[in-house]
């Protein structure tokens, strides 16, 4: 029998496991180690990514900017921004309703007969799923989602539309499945369109979410689309929270409500992105 590794080896082989990790990656569990400890030395995460103190402090500047962590002598700070309190589903549920409804309903509007979607958990994208029952209009269309409550909201039109949900760890506040098992499923999937949601976007920070676990099913989902929609009250606008899950030039459109700030909708048109308040 195969003893297991242990010691320097299994360092060794960890260590060269993350040095194959792409930059983003590293950077963003750079970030969730420094958030959740809030202040960590340059040592030590050195040793913990396998990287040396030079690629640490490349990364942490880029950090410094993207993530807005603040370095001081031999290490690093975390952001105020990093730990934000998460509401749950049904907190969320009443806030922007009609907003919501807007938003699902012109984010289904760009679902078409035989599209794949992949739809991810949150009220928005509830409205969504919502919205998606009401088109009679479309058949053979497949949902893959990560949330429980989009794929109740879903099978109402089974028949007309498949639900395929990811699998994974349930968590208690947003209904949502993440790792393990989740990415499993995303991470061999090609599907038309993702739909979105979020709890930030910021013209500097991107696409932003509270939660790190389903931060990085979200990023999956970018990964595995074709073209990315993110849905957003105007609440959202100007955000900026914990798991960075996509910059703005991965996302092809943002579709908004009323409230969005006109000032916000302004910059994040200057940079680039294609938003569309939903009425």
């Amino acid at each position: 029998m195969t003893e297991p590794l242990l010691g320097h080896e299994s360092v060794r082989v960890l260590n060269e496991e993350i040095e194959t990790l792409p930059v983003t990656v590293r950077r963003e569990r750079m970030f969730a180690s420094i958030a959740e400890r809030q202040f960590v030395r340059v040592t030590d995460l050195a040793h913990e990514f396998g990287i040396s103190g030079v690629t640490v402090r490349a990364d942490l500047s880029a950090l410094e900017r993207s993530h807005g962590v603040r370095r001081v002598r031999g290490g690093v700070i975390a952001p105020s921004t990093a730990v934000v309190p998460e509401r749950s589903f049904e907190e969320a549920l009443g806030e922007f309703a009609d907003e919501k409804a807007a938003i699902g309903a012109y984010a289904a509007g760009l679902v078409t007969s035989g599209m794949s979607v992949l739809l991810d958990v949150g009220t928005t994208t509830a409205a969504v799923a919502r919205a998606l029952v009401a088109r009679t209009d479309l058949d053979d269309v497949t949902v893959i989602t990560n949330g429980l409550s989009v794929a109740l909201e879903l099978e109402e039109a089974l028949g007309r539309i498949q639900v395929i949900v990811t699998g994974g760890t349930l968590r208690r506040l947003q209904h949502s499945l993440v790792d393990p098992m989740a990415g499993v499923l995303l991470d061999r999937l090609r599907a038309d369109l993702a739909i979105l949601g979020c709890n930030g976007v910021d013209e500097e920070h991107g696409v932003t979410n509270l939660n790190l676990p389903e931060a990085d099913v979200k990023r999956r989902m970018v990964a595995a689309a074709e073209r990315t929609v993110v849905v957003a009250d105007g609440s959202k606008l100007g955000q900026v929270h914990l798991g960075r899950y996509a910059a703005l030039e991965d996302v092809a459109l943002l579709v908004t409500g009323s409230s969005a700030p006109a000032s916000e909708l302004m910059a994040l048109r200057r940079a680039g992105l294609e938003v569309v308040q939903a009425t």
